[in-house]
């Protein structure tokens, strides 16, 4: 049996099935249309942003992203326009004001289904995973004592010791 690379599991978690591909195009074709509105004020509404970016061109769609256990707004949104050409404009009020804040304009990234951006894993919780956590100080910054913990005159009286037996054999 000869696997094709449509029918491998890895291929289907990042590009899905045949029947999701003409699905997959259209959002995709929809990201290419769609920038990401950072630092948007938290009472704006998608009136007022499809006000403030109409400039550029035909807007399709005004999503403002809200937390879902609060209902508040997150403080970003995304614009869909009816052509390419438009973000390309929309990405000029970069750094301009709304609402009396600066506006971060880039383009919308496309998601990819199966990979994270992030790359956090599955680990959750405040204690660090293994040695990728950034910088830790020696736990023992004698290098005499090592990691069992012998009292700093013990391991002078034993260094001492070792270098008595070393000058009887020179």
């Amino acid at each position: 049996l000869i696997k094709t690379e449509k029918d491998d599991p890895m291929w289907k978690r990042l590009f899905g099935t045949e029947e999701m591909a003409p699905r997959m195009k259209t959002e995709i074709d929809a990201d290419n249309r769609s920038v990401y509105v950072g630092n948007v004020d938290y009472g704006a509404t998608a009136d007022e942003l499809e006000i403030h970016f109409n400039g550029c061109g035909p807007v399709n769609r005004v999503t403002i992203l809200c937390d879902r256990f609060s209902g508040h707004p997150k403080g970003f949104a995304y614009i869909e326009f009816s052509d390419r050409e438009s973000v390309e404009s929309a990405i000029g009020l970069h750094e301009t004001l709304f609402r009396g804040r600066v506006l971060k304009v880039l383009p919308k990234r496309t998601n990819m289904p199966g990979i994270s951006t992030t790359d956090r894993g599955a680990h959750r919780g405040g204690q660090p995973r293994g040695r990728a956590r950034g910088f830790r100080p020696p736990r023992y910054p004698s290098s005499s004592r090592g990691r069992f913990r012998i009292p700093k005159v013990k391991a002078e009286e034993i260094r001492r010791y070792m270098l008595t037996l070393l000058a009887q054999f020179h």
